[in-house]
């Protein structure tokens, strides 16, 4: 117990005669956290979005003006039993208007000055899996009554795609950030080590281990990353707040599913950081320590 209350003295005796070094790799390992973890806030969005999108995908079938409820009955009922088809809904142009005015929010009184309703009946069709969407947009081509038809595939299959993109080069950003702050560290560690370079000698031939001389630097580098880790959880969970304040109502109505909440998130993002903090700032120590003394 004393020899680890003797290195948590000198980790910070370390770090106070460093103190600009030791301010440089708190800033490098923050600033690498801060961009993990908004990186992190994105694509756990887009990953939401996009599963919300694949499990409830919908076709709309846009309906001829002068087809009538029944008729329009009808066509909800030739789809609804399709293999692949989880409901199909008719849709009035009024419900469409009152939908309509429900995303525009504040400014839906601007379509109450509309002479007559432009939007058409239709029929809302949700598949379970998004390829079968293909076959039941086939097969609306080509039946009767159906004017046009809201079908965005392809668009759908560009977002994951571009979901997977930003999460590879995520990683190789992250990963390259990672290795700049561990060279960061090491070189704080490393100017202490100069500077006890004879003390350790000394330490070294009364008989102390390598792991005992070891000790307050690696300390130092994981205090160091503590810090790091707290500071990079406090900034980026009061920027996502701002975000999701700013624009949160924004994205439900363009995209129809909420960002996540950011009580959910942070706990398991402090964890992360902090844990990833030390371990950077651990690393540096070791890897800066190898030089200097062997096993």
């Amino acid at each position: 117990m004393r020899r680890f209350i003797y290195m948590i003295k000198q980790a910070f005796v370390q770090i106070g005669r460093n103190k600009n070094m030791a301010f440089a790799s708190t800033i490098a390992i923050t600033a690498m956290l801060l961009i993990l973890s908004l990186s992190f806030l994105a694509i756990v969005n887009i990953n939401t979005t996009t599963e919300v999108v694949k499990k409830d995908y919908r076709i709309q079938l846009f309906l001829k003006d002068d087809l009538t409820q029944e008729q329009g009955h009808k066509v909800r009922d030739t789809f609804a039993s399709e293999e692949g088809v989880k409901r199909a809904a008719y849709q009035t142009k009024e419900e469409a208007m009152r939908t309509l005015k429900a995303r525009w929010g504040n400014s839906g009184y601007l379509l109450d000055n509309l002479r007559k309703n432009p939007l058409p009946n239709s029929v809302i069709i949700t598949v379970s899996k998004l390829e079968t969407a293909d076959k039941i947009a086939e097969k609306a081509k080509k039946t009767e009554g159906v004017e046009d038809i809201k079908y965005y595939k392809k668009t759908v299959e560009k977002l994951i795609k571009a979901t997977r993109f930003i999460q590879w080069s995520a990683l190789v950003i992250i990963l390259f950030l990672i290795f700049i702050c561990i060279v960061v560290v090491s070189n704080t560690i490393k100017l202490t080590v100069f500077a006890r370079s004879d003390e350790i000698s000394i330490m070294k031939y009364v008989g102390a281990t390598n792991w005992f001389v070891r000790g307050p630097f690696l300390l130092e580098g994981m205090l160091i990353g503590l810090i790091s880790g707290a500071i990079a959880v406090g900034l980026s969970t009061f920027i996502y707040i701002k975000i999701v304040s700013t624009i949160g109502k924004n994205v439900i109505t363009i995209l129809s599913t909420p960002m996540v909440p950011v009580e959910f998130l942070a706990g398991s993002l402090a964890w992360i950081l902090i844990a990833l903090g030390m371990c950077i700032g651990a690393t540096g120590s070791i890897a800066s320590m190898r030089r200097f003394l062997k096993e």
